[in-house]
């Protein structure tokens, strides 16, 4: 039996953090002891703690830490919580440590190298921002492989109101050249970018790619599926989901209208948009198609419905390392349409479980949402590849195969050494 202790900013909400639960849940039910320690407690999970051990103390120092890195612009320099996680009785008793999204002000980076020194610790990518100097993704900018600064993204999120990237980089370096990590990406835009990375480039790389429940992710009857939502049997229906802001800019929620209008001035009839995540109720009417906000779904199973009722999900982002609701869809069956970027094209495969357009070309993603709408007769075998593709490599069983797998080489290495 292996005992792990997962670091992440919560326990089950937001992308990074319900990967992280999925995976402490899963390890248990192998029969590993899995623990997590969070900024953000959203279960009664009683194997979730919090990072600061519950004491005040160590809470307000960590709220004034936080209150002095952001109005200094240090990014997540001083938490006290992080130099004090090796006296905790669970980091004591783990035999590995993992990272996730560490970027959400609860957790210090200079806490690295002691953290490394007493346990292996593993890091699971969500983004780029381990890379760079600041931001979770570079869009364009390359200052990530020569050291930041003069940054033309300082208020991408997590932006800062002053230019302090190039310090933040080199701390960043000083960090990891102190510290031993093995890094695990889900995806190989992922894997080619650590590689190339001046900072964790000399550091060991696993892809393990998410996984996913396919006993809930499911295809579901789509007559039954649109009978639960309300939504008309003969419609053809478009899903654009984003767990945060669906009017937000990195999801590509500005590319959604457009393109729908393109393919409602193409003659096809019968369009209805549904909207699914935070501010869903903020998008307006078009003439050409109708819209259904849904808000964010309660649970796994009513997920499961929404991707099956729908034809097609449209995830427009313009940046993405590789989204668990694409995964989710191509389970349920239902194809992608998307932009060529980040981990994506590992998944959505052109002709097989989707499209990929040109980036930030409406007219191409307008023309392949038109022609999977319009495919009737194919999209049997379109359903059928979307979750063979996702059989045969991105179950949620896999996923924790492969980090059982990987947990018992480092203990078996660490052992030998």
């Amino acid at each position: 039996m292996l005992n792990i202790l997962h670091i992440s900013t919560a326990d089950n909400v937001g992308g990074s953090a319900r990967s992280a639960y999925r995976i402490h849940c899963g390890l248990r039910e192998l029969g590993h002891r899995s623990r997590m320690l969070v900024r953000t407690r959203v279960t009664n999970d009683p194997d979730v703690g919090f990072l600061h051990g519950g004491r005040p103390t160590i809470r307000g120092l960590d709220l004034l830490g936080r209150y002095v890195v952001d109005r200094l612009d240090l990014q997540y320099w001083w938490y006290p919580s992080s130099f004090l996680l090796t006296r905790h009785p669970w980091f004591r008793a783990a035999d590995v440590i993992q990272l996730y999204n560490t970027h959400g002000g609860y957790f210090s980076h200079l806490a690295l190298p002691r953290i490394s020194r007493h346990r292996p610790v593993v890091w699971r990518l969500s983004d780029m921002w381990p890379l760079t100097g600041h931001c979770a993704y570079s869009h364009d900018c390359e200052r990530w492989q020569t050291g930041c600064g003069s940054c033309p993204l300082l208020g991408e999120y997590p932006g800062l109101r002053r230019d302090t990237t190039a310090l933040l980089w080199r701390a960043k370096k000083r960090i990891y050249d102190r510290s031993k990590l093995l890094v695990v990406v889900t995806n190989s835009w992922m894997a080619g970018l650590v590689k190339e990375s001046p900072l964790l480039g000399r550091f060991p790389v696993r892809m393990i790619p998410n996984g996913v429940d396919t006993e809930v992710f499911r295809p579901i009857a789509k007559a039954a599926a649109r009978e639960s939502l309300g939504i008309p049997p003969d419609a053809r229906v478009v899903l654009f989901s984003a767990h945060v802001a669906t009017t937000g800019t990195r999801k590509g929620g500005e590319f959604v209208r457009p393109t729908l209008e393109r393919v409602a001035a193409s003659g096809v009839r019968n369009l209805l948009l549904v909207v699914l995540g935070e501010r869903a109720e903020a998008w307006e009417e078009s003439p050409g198609y109708r819209t259904l906000r849904l808000g964010f779904a309660q649970s796994d199973h009513l997920l499961a419905s929404v991707y099956s009722a729908a034809d097609v999900l449209l995830h427009p982002a313009v940046v993405e390392n590789l989204a668990g609701g694409i995964i989710e869809s191509l389970a349920c069956g239902t194809p992608v349409v998307a932009f060529r970027v980040g981990g994506i094209p590992d998944v959505v495969r052109e002709g097989e479980t989707g499209y990929l357009a040109r980036l930030r070309d409406v007219e191409d993603l307008s023309e392949g949402l038109r022609r999977l709408l319009l495919a009737q007769k194919m999209q049997p075998d379109i359903a059928d590849q979307c979750r063979r593709t996702i059989e045969a490599g991105y179950t949620r069983e896999m996923e924790l195969q492969r980090f059982a797998s990987l947990y018992d080489e480092i203990v078996r290495e660490r052992a030998i050494a």
